[in-house]
């Protein structure tokens, strides 16, 4: 995976990913550092609620139901909004993650969602959480995570979606997050979920940042993806 990286065309800003390969256990990573996590917090607030429910012994209310599919298909801020104050922000965020197994993610203060800070092997934690029987989210919990991703509208359905362009068995479960950030004058872009193909599950996310435009950072999410999945299956076939 290093050699493929190292010869795609350098990127537009810095980032890391990392995989694995949940029919062979296979896991690599490349980069390291923090990134903000921008939309793709969306999927850890959802387990956050979806572990309180479970707590709760109940499943989401209509309502919840309605802003969550909102937040992870739409992408929608203002459902986000809702449910990161439903899940007690910041401090119910950290608590869900400490049984989730993420060890490096710092929720974002003042009600900034968004500006959580994570590590490519985090979201590798969280991907494991949500789409293995590993998990302290029930199946039904995961169902649901897993039916929301693979349904995020088309115009979203960018980043590692490349992984499985192309291939006739390929399939996608993904959250993508981007933010221009003001104090920089650059560009968050991310993408996290699970690829199919070729009889293998991926988990990936690629995390990056320093982007002139989102148009760039999207290019450079694709290609790492692309390029670190076609890795790994090559790897497996011979």
């Amino acid at each position: 995976m290093d050699a493929a990286l190292a010869a795609l065309p350098d990127p537009s800003g810095r980032y890391a990913i990392a995989v694995t390969d949940l029919t062979t256990g296979e896991q690599a990573g490349h980069g390291t550092g923090t990134y903000d996590t921008a939309s793709i917090a969306k999927v850890d607030i959802l387990a956050a609620l979806l572990l309180k429910a479970q707590d709760d012994h109940r499943k989401l209310t209509a309502s919840e139901k309605r802003l969550a599919e909102a937040m992870i298909t739409r992408s929608d801020n203002a459902s986000a909004d809702t449910l990161w104050r439903s899940i007690s922000g910041a401090a119910g965020l950290a608590a869900a993650n400490k049984r989730l197994g993420l060890t490096d993610t710092d929720p974002g203060s003042g009600g900034h969602w968004g500006l959580t800070r994570t590590t490519a092997a985090d979201q590798l934690r969280l991907l494991k959480a949500v789409f293995t029987a590993d998990s302290p989210l029930s199946a039904d919990s995961r169902a649901v995570l897993d039916d929301l991703m693979c349904r995020v509208v088309s115009e979203q359905r960018w980043g590692i979606s490349a992984a499985v362009a192309g291939v006739a068995d390929g399939s996608v479960a993904l959250k993508n997050g981007w933010l221009p950030r003001t104090t920089t004058g650059r560009w968050d872009v991310n993408s996290i979920g699970r690829a199919q193909r070729d009889g293998h599950t991926y988990l990936v996310a690629v995390l990056s940042d320093g982007h002139a435009t989102r148009g760039a950072g999207i290019e450079t999410v694709e290609r790492v993806a692309d390029a670190a999945v076609d890795a790994a299956a090559d790897t497996e076939a011979t």
